[in-house]
């Protein structure tokens, strides 16, 4: 464990960081799973494709995700929506 002070609130911030990007990552998993789950239930489901994208960029705002990872992830959801749709 930490012994200086600057030690312990780093660590400290480091523990608050870990857990709001877990719970940002967790979103982004659900909200994905949820289209993935409407477009093989046979709907195109628009408005869940835009909040997927709208927790995406949040998740990658704060920090969370890379900004590739979610370019990808929204591409990819983007292309099941497309092909279902045509």
């Amino acid at each position: 464990m930490a012994n200086h002070k600057s030690a312990i609130k780093r660590a400290r911030q480091s523990e608050e960081r870990r857990l709001r990007n877990r719970a940002s990552k967790t979103q982004v998993k659900n909200v994905v799973k949820r289209v993935r789950l409407a477009v093989a239930g046979g709907a195109a489901a628009p408005k869940e494709l835009d909040l997927a994208k709208s927790v995406i960029a949040k998740a990658t705002k704060k920090g969370a995700l890379h900004k590739r990872t979610a370019a990808r992830k929204i591409s990819r959801l983007s292309r099941l929506m497309n092909k279902k749709s045509a």
